[in-house]
């Protein structure tokens, strides 16, 4: 995938859920129009690394059936066992190019990003196909992250031209908020995963970015 295709509604995945709650959310979500899944490193206590395999394959699968590409949160020694289609880093991992020797296959990488810029100039400079600014807004899924100013969203598209994402808090009425910054699509995760009816809530993403 060329990065330029990353873009729209980005839902990341809490693998701590009740695994028949979560395929379903997910499964619904999928229908709603999710472009891109992320398997969130936060497996149960004890889940052995064949069971993790086993359910990323399942989620795979899943997604597979709408063209939408899986990656994997930090834990890169999982693409070496299954198809994930990349990872998502939190920070700026030790040895890139070691990494991605050992995978030895093409893979989507991205980064998460709060105000500092140098995450920015350094994804650049390793290729990596995109950038998540978190949090944008205080959200339960996000823990103690720092509020990311939109300053920071601007200088960024001044130097780089990969797909940046925006994520932490974002709801489909909060989009028109980020009127005036330049960025290819949301990522969020309680705002459908906590959700009754996940389907109608991608939809009603989909619609805000669309309109924004």
């Amino acid at each position: 995938m060329r990065n330029e295709e990353l873009n729209g509604l980005y839902l990341v995945v809490d693998p701590s859920m009740d695994h028949e709650v979560l395929l379903k959310k997910i499964e619904e979500s999928l229908k709603g129009g999710i472009e891109i899944l992320q398997i969130w490193n936060h497996w149960p206590d004890g889940m052995s690394e064949y069971d993790k395999e086993q359910l990323i394959t399942y989620i795979i699968e899943m997604a597979g059936k709408y063209g939408v590409p899986v990656l994997i949160n930090d834990d890169w020694e999982l693409l070496q066992n299954t198809d994930l289609a990349g990872v998502h880093f939190d920070s700026i991992p030790d040895d890139i190019d070691k990494i991605r020797q050992k995978v030895g296959r093409d893979f989507i990488a991205g980064i998460t990003c709060s105000n500092d810029l140098e995450v920015v100039k350094w994804a650049e400079e390793n290729s990596f196909d995109y950038v998540s600014f978190c949090a944008m807004y205080p959200s339960p899924s996000v823990g103690s992250c720092e509020i990311v100013r939109p300053e920071t969203v601007r200088k960024a598209r001044e130097v780089t031209d990969i797909p940046l994402f925006l994520s932490g808090g974002i709801t489909p009425e909060k989009i028109d908020g980020l009127e005036g910054l330049e960025f290819n699509g949301v990522a969020v995760i309680s705002g459908i995963l906590s959700d009754d009816e996940p389907k109608e809530k991608a939809r009603n993403y989909n619609q805000a970015l669309i309109k924004r």
